[in-house]
């Protein structure tokens, strides 16, 4: 396993520990203050477990090397993870709207809300803090599952923070149905994070372009051995998790030997493998002036 997947892997296991700190914590907030609101916020949170042990597996599944049925390896593995839990994003937000539609009708009061807020509330801190960590782990090993689960956990976050609110509001209001009303919000909100994870994947696994940055960034490299004489046409590439795929065909002058040609290639694909991290790269090799050589610039050869 490389250093990377292995860091990758211990980035899980603290999503882990901290989706299962944060369910202990607010089902204890839930039985406290009997609120539906944070009945939901506890839901989700579990949630966050099982979506953090599909990363951990899909990790781990990510890293295998390359075998003779799968050339191109295993990186896609990632983007199940992320489709997964968007997955149970959208069965938590259901459960959570079908017990605030119930409450909203059979409304009850609160109890110990001022204990069970703060018990919440440490939860989310610790939310928090382990998202900020997934986020630089996500930049640092180019990892989309760390960044999905990252991305759900600050969801959570914010939905603890609306939640909070809500039951506060409750407390100094006296208006009972305002908590599910709350509760109505978050399933709301995790709706649209839950599909946009879903998105995300789907279009991970249709081998969708690099990011336009990426692709700026490949072209200011080519751009530089442009002035030097070369040409560059039929630029592909497609993400796949955490490796890049970059192909495109390299035009040298037709009187260049093989081995000019050859040593020119590599180093471009140096070049753009320095400005572009882990990326799989294949250069394919023209001679300028040739009308064959202009015959496959389109994307469908």
């Amino acid at each position: 396993m490389s250093t990377a997947g292995a860091a990758a892997q211990r980035y899980a296991w603290l999503s882990i520990a901290a989706a299962v700190a944060t369910i202990a914590l607010k089902v204890l907030a839930w039985r406290l203050t009997d609120s539906v609101g944070l009945l939901s916020d506890a839901l989700e949170s579990v949630v966050n477990l099982v979506a953090a042990v599909m990363t951990l597996w899909m990790l781990i599944v990510a890293v295998r090397p390359p075998d003779e049925n799968h050339a191109y390896g295993y990186s896609k593995a990632e983007y199940f993870a992320s489709g997964f839990e968007g997955l149970l994003i959208l069965v938590a937000a259901i459960a959570i709207a079908a017990t605030a539609v119930e409450r909203l009708l059979a409304p009850r009061p609160l109890a110990q809300v001022g204990l069970g807020l703060a018990i919440s509330s440490v939860a989310s801190a610790v939310n928090f803090g382990v998202a900020r960590v997934l986020f630089r782990a996500a930049r640092q090993h180019h990892s989309i599952a760390l960044e999905a689960d990252a991305h759900h956990l600050m969801t959570d976050v914010w939905t603890s923070a609306g939640v909070i609110v809500g039951v506060l509001a409750v407390a100094m209001t006296g208006w009972l149905r305002l908590d599910p009303i709350i509760a109505l919000a978050v399933a709301a909100n995790i709706v649209y994070t839950g599909f946009r994870l879903m998105q995300r994947s789907a279009l991970g696994l249709m081998d969708r372009a690099l990011p336009q940055e990426r692709l700026d960034t490949i072209r200011s490299v080519l751009a530089g051995y442009e002035d030097r004489g070369l040409e560059f046409h039929a630029l592909r590439t497609r993400q796949a998790g955490g490796r890049s795929f970059i192909s495109v065909h390299v035009l040298v002058p037709g009187d260049w030997s093989v081995r000019r040609g050859h040593e020119m290639v590599e180093e471009i694909e140096a070049a753009l493998r320095e400005a572009v991290p882990n990326a799989n790269i294949l250069a394919h090799l023209e001679p300028l002036g040739e009308p064959v050589s202009y015959r496959d610039m389109t994307l469908d050869r």
